[in-house]
């Protein structure tokens, strides 16, 4: 198979991930108001068809058994790019024994031009041993051209499958659809939060627009996760297919993972979603809650407060030196780091909301 030399650039990693959420979240919208959710789509199924289509997801996700049908041309691939790594590891020893004859056989004959003592010898014994040599290093590259040859034969018999149901997959979407005459309801909202609606309180309205805009920014970061799928099977693909490693996945990802971190803290307080344990507080009743968190919000703001300070230290002075990874990527650190100080205002803010809703609840105004 080929080698992968892709490498993503970085105006397409920065762009993805402000453009895939907001589309993200407008397909799942879209799919939320249709009559027939739940149902297979064309957009999946293509999606399916291109990640995975050589192992026949596109057809498993249709409910189709046909989908069994790729899964030999695919493990024949796989017995193929095995095959090339064996006859390059074997056309390389072969190539380097093939030069050390060359190099003793042209010594020898060097040799035996200026009548140095037994360089007859030697060169009858260089050419002995040069024969075979060549003879394996032409044996290695008949094997690795036919190792190649497999390849493309196995690539080429995939293709052609998952080109056919490319132009099959709207009929079979179709047909898929009109089967299944009982549609799936879908959450009404796009993420489980596993938190019952009771239990997280409302924001009073001055924190309304705050409460809307950590919602907002939590579930559109909450979708880089997808990303994630498609960029670590890239790199499997590419690894174990292509023969091709990359270092720029790993990177990328745990970036993306860093800010996301960052940037979704105030939409997990906001739910009331982060790991708690504790003993006395979940036995209080509401009003004891609330004072139990105005009690302890000094350390909560001490320590929202403190991010927000260095964070922004640490952004400024990355976006001042046009501070980069250190990695062949070099992908920029200040929008990593940027997203520090902004978490840490949206935690802030956040907290300010509750606070203010707690006081009200000690109060007797709120619940």
């Amino acid at each position: 198979m080929p080698s992968l030399t892709f490498v993503m650039p970085h105006w397409l990693y920065w762009s993805t991930l402000g453009v895939f959420p907001l589309v993200a979240a407008w397909l799942v919208s879209r799919e939320q108001k249709r009559r027939d959710a739940g149902r297979p789509g064309l957009f999946l199924a293509y999606l399916f068809l291109v990640t995975a289509g050589f192992l026949g997801m596109h057809r498993f996700y249709l409910k189709s058994a046909l989908g069994l049908v790729f899964i030999p041309f695919f493990l024949a691939v796989l017995w193929t790019s095995a095959d090339i790594r064996t006859a390059r590891e074997s056309l390389s020893l072969a190539r380097s024994e093939a030069e050390h004859a060359e190099r003793l056989l042209t010594r020898a004959q060097s040799d035996l031009a200026a009548g140095k003592a037994g360089a007859a010898q030697r060169l009858a014994k260089a050419q002995a041993d040069a024969t075979p040599a060549r003879d394996r290093h032409a044996a290695s590259t008949a094997g690795l051209h036919r190792a190649n040859g497999y390849a493309r034969i196995a690539g080429v018999l995939l293709g052609i499958l998952l080109l056919g149901d490319a132009f099959l997959l709207p009929g079979l979407v179709r047909r898929r659809r009109q089967r299944e005459t009982m549609p799936t309801p879908l959450l009404a909202h796009p993420l489980e939060t596993g938190v019952p609606l009771s239990a997280v309180r409302p924001p009073l309205p001055p924190f309304r627009p705050v409460d809307w805009l950590v919602r907002v920014t939590g579930e559109l970061v909450a979708y880089w996760a997808v990303l994630a799928v498609f960029a670590y099977y890239y790199e499997v693909v590419a690894r174990y297919i292509f023969n091709s490693p990359t270092n720029w996945v790993h990177e990328s990802m745990f970036l993306m993972f860093g800010m996301q971190y960052m940037l979704a803290g105030a939409y997990a307080y906001r739910d009331e979603t982060h790991v708690r344990v504790d003993i006395v507080y979940s036995q209080l009743s509401s009003r004891g809650r609330a004072i139990c968190d105005i009690i302890t919000s000094f350390f909560f703001f001490l320590f929202a407060g403190a991010l927000l300070v260095t964070g922004w230290r640490f952004a400024s002075d990355a976006m001042a030196i046009g501070e980069r990874s250190f990695t062949e990527w070099g992908i920029q650190y200040w929008p990593v780091k940027l997203t520090m100080p902004i978490g840490a205002a949206l935690l802030i803010l956040q907290g300010l909301s509750r606070l203010l809703r707690d006081i009200a609840t000690v109060a007797g105004r709120g619940e």
